[in-house]
């Protein structure tokens, strides 16, 4: 080996992942939330706490997450019309068993959702497809 080369590690150690909720020492956690691991749908929960929009719903008022806070898995669902499993997500839970009684058609969830984009200053947009021509034309 020459004098001034370096031996160099090839071992490839992976990075450690950010550190658990069960890894903070109890001083560093939030009191607000008790238990040592959340799962997925509390931890949905807790970040949409307190972010919500309220829309009319066939005359109640019901909250829900506005839509540019969706994640995509939820608009996925509803695109794919699991309309429940997508409500669940993204109202509260007393909101959602009110929404659940009273069994909307898919009109009115929609003008529902339109009402709370409205109401948070959002624009869900229309995706109208390509446009056709405004003229004729002669095929040759």
């Amino acid at each position: 080996m020459a004098a001034n080369s370096r031996a160099v590690s090839t071992r490839k150690t992976p990075a450690r992942p950010s550190r658990t909720v069960r890894e903070l020492a109890p001083s560093d956690r939030d009191d607000r939330y008790d238990t040592d691991e959340a799962s997925p749908a509390q931890a949905q929960e807790i970040e949409a706490e307190g972010h919500y929009v309220s829309g009319l719903l066939c005359d109640e008022e019901l909250r829900i997450i506005p839509p540019g806070a969706w994640r995509q898995s939820w608009q996925r669902l509803l695109n794919n019309g699991q309309v429940d499993a997508f409500a669940r997500l993204v109202m509260p839970s007393e909101d959602y068993d009110r929404y659940v009684d009273i069994d909307p058609t898919n009109d009115e969830f929609g003008e529902f959702i339109g009402d709370a984009a409205d109401r948070a200053g959002e624009s869900l947009g229309k995706s109208p497809g390509s446009a056709t021509s405004s003229k004729r034309t002669r095929r040759r």
